[in-house]
């Protein structure tokens, strides 16, 4: 790791602390990489073998989002990414607590980093320009972040370390009795159709602007996935998030004690979320209760890989090639919407592409987009230079 305090800042703690995770970051990296562009080489690959390949074609099908219920390993991608602002807090809120910062202090922080990520996501949906507020999207996947992580963060300010595992169960019984007992008007209680069911209906009715999906009809504002009502169980990803982090900045337990705990603790998520699935089935749209669990549990298995092969093990050479993108997080995620990075890939790599020709050029600009990105990154990483919110 780097030896300044600077360096080992990643994009979204608050200060640098005294004890890093590598396999955090290297995680967080490994998160972003397959937004960042990754995700296109399984789709161009898909298209160059003309979806013949059953392979390329189950792969490239993993990196898209089922139409409403079901599970993708794209779907992960978000949630995980919350899980590790999570990670964080023990490292970050939790080390400004032991150096004497009061809870108000840090509250005003947490809610301070929510409301810029709000407005970062709205500029990211919307831009900046004047129209409508009819025309604007007020839900965001930074939004929904800043939100659960700010509430995620009050609950570890003000409650026993144990109150934590209550909290994260309130959330999401309570959300599943909330869908499960009530609808949209018309509709029968319990309906989980997008229409149908009460958390879609309840966005409708008090978000302004529009929602991301239109009704089947060609009538707007159906549903948002990032919906004011479905953020209240990822409030509960958060909490997995910090009771993780808490684990692994322990020192009553071995290296290898905790790896065992999350990976134990990893199975049997995914084992209720199963059970849950049956009743309440596995949707990132609602971020339905078994989701959750889903979701969690998948977070826990790699973070106890991530951690075991990099900061037990001490394998971390391969794993900086995600570090770094892992550092700059945020900055990676938001870059899209303001820079033009399709043309900066052809303007270097269009030769390569031509030279390859078809169907293959395609597969490896989409390599040289992810290179492109990351070698920009790797830049800002080496200047020191990082978004921190």
């Amino acid at each position: 790791m780097a030896s300044t305090a600077t360096a080992q800042q990643p994009a979204d703690d608050f200060d640098a602390a005294p004890t890093r995770l590598f396999s955090l970051d290297a995680l967080r990296g490994f998160d972003m990489f397959w937004i960042m562009g990754a995700e296109e080489i399984f789709h161009t690959m898909a298209e160059a073998t003309h979806k013949q390949s059953g392979f390329w074609n189950a792969l490239s099908a993993q990196f898209t989002h089922p139409a409403w219920n079901g599970f993708h390993a794209y779907d992960l991608i978000f949630p995980l990414f919350l899980f590790m602002a999570g990670v964080s807090t023990p490292f970050s809120v939790g080390r400004e607590l032991e150096k004497g910062k009061s809870r108000g202090q840090l509250l005003l922080r947490v809610i301070k980093r929510a409301v810029i990520l709000v407005l970062l996501g709205f500029l990211v949906n919307n831009g900046l320009q004047l129209r409508p507020i009819s025309e604007f999207r007020f839900p965001s996947v930074l939004g929904r972040i800043g939100i659960a992580y700010m509430f995620a963060n009050i609950i570890y300010l003000y409650a026993k370390e144990w109150a934590l595992f209550v909290w994260f169960w309130i959330f999401i019984i309570g959300y599943y009795l909330l869908l499960k007992f009530t609808s949209a008007p018309g509709f029968h209680p319990g309906d989980l159709t997008p229409e149908g069911n009460f958390a879609s209906y309840m966005d409708r009715t008090i978000l302004p602007g529009h929602l991301y999906v239109p009704f089947p009809d060609g009538r707007p504002n159906m549903h948002d996935p990032e919906g004011l009502f479905s953020t209240i169980p990822a409030i509960s990803t958060g909490l997995l998030g910090i009771m993780t982090g808490l684990l692994l900045k322990s020192k009553k337990l071995s290296q290898n004690a905790k790896t065992l705990r999350l990976a134990l603790a990893g199975i049997i998520s995914l084992a209720l979320a199963q059970l849950w699935n049956l009743d309440f089935p596995i949707n990132k749209n609602l971020w339905s209760s078994s989701f959750v669990l889903h979701v969690g549990g998948f977070s826990l298995l790699l973070m106890a890989l991530f951690y075991y092969v990099i900061d037990v093990l001490g394998y971390k050479k391969w794993a900086f090639f995600f570090k770094v993108i892992g550092m700059n997080s945020i900055l990676i995620y938001i870059s899209g919407h303001f820079i033009k990075w399709g043309y900066t890939n052809e303007g270097f790599f269009k030769w390569l592409g031509q030279l390859a020709g078809e169907p293959y050029g395609a597969v490896l600009m989409a390599i040289t987009f992810v290179l492109v990105k990351w070698a920009f990154l790797y830049y800002l990483y080496n200047k020191k230079t990082f978004l921190r919110v």
